[in-house]
């Protein structure tokens, strides 16, 4: 039996719910856990639930789907439904991975979810195939990239993008930091914040809430990672 990966729709007009769940039930790798009307109660549930793709309208009251893209500490793969052209530029900024005008045609969709798909698929691959020690393999530019895993400096959360520095490149990928994070699963790195996970061999100097590394990047650590950081580094 093929992978199903989960997904959610939030769209403050029922009919439009309506019309997406059709078109994902006729879609055998993907399973509906929830549909919603009010994007705060989408964003209490994507804080506890795993989820692999969210189809989410731009325009709702209270939060709009952009902002609550931006609101999401680890963000699933978002799919944007838009009746205004003019948001196309903005959803794609904020690192999503498509969107889709009303009224949505079921073929664009499916074009958008095999984007997804294949993206996920690949994620699943390299991390059930890779021992985790050593390096691992990404899709960039069309091509997979072996890379070191004492050669990354940090990652960089960009969207549904990730932005990997190593000692003598970078690489953008689809993908998120929570998918990136399961891949690496190693001690040497550590998510000080909510858009960046470092190699803690690459720490440079603490000064306060900051962190430096070695290529002289500067980032901030969260209040309640700073402890855990610490202890890892055995400052405590």
């Amino acid at each position: 039996m093929s992978e199903k990966y989960n997904c959610i729709v939030i769209d403050d007009e029922p009919l439009g719910v309506e019309l997406i769940e059709d078109f994902i039930s006729q879609i055998s790798f993907l399973e509906i856990k929830k549909t919603f009307n009010k994007p705060l109660d989408a964003m209490i549930f994507l804080q506890s639930n795993n989820i692999d793709i969210v189809f989410s309208d731009i325009e709702m009251p209270q939060l709009n789907g952009l902002d609550l893209f931006r609101s999401l500490p680890n963000k699933p793969y978002f799919i944007f439904i838009t009746a205004h052209r003019d948001f196309a530029v903005d959803s794609f900024e904020t690192g999503a991975v498509d969107y889709l005008i009303k009224p949505v045609r079921f073929e664009r969709l499916l074009k958008a979810v095999n984007r997804v798909k294949e993206n996920l698929d690949i994620q699943k691959k390299i991390s059930e195939a890779q021992d985790n020690t050593e390096r691992i393999f990404i899709k960039s530019e069309g091509k997979f990239i072996k890379i070191l895993l004492n050669e990354i400096i940090y990652i960089e959360a960009q969207g549904n993008y990730i932005n990997i520095n190593t000692t003598s490149n970078s690489y953008i990928t689809l993908s998120t930091l929570k998918a990136m994070e399961e891949m690496l699963n190693n001690k040497l790195f550590f998510r000080v914040q909510r858009a960046f996970v470092i190699n803690t061999e690459f720490i440079q100097s603490i000064n306060g809430n900051m962190v430096e590394l070695s290529n002289g990047k500067i980032i901030p650590i969260a209040i309640n990672k700073k402890d855990e950081l610490f202890e890892i580094l055995g400052l405590n």
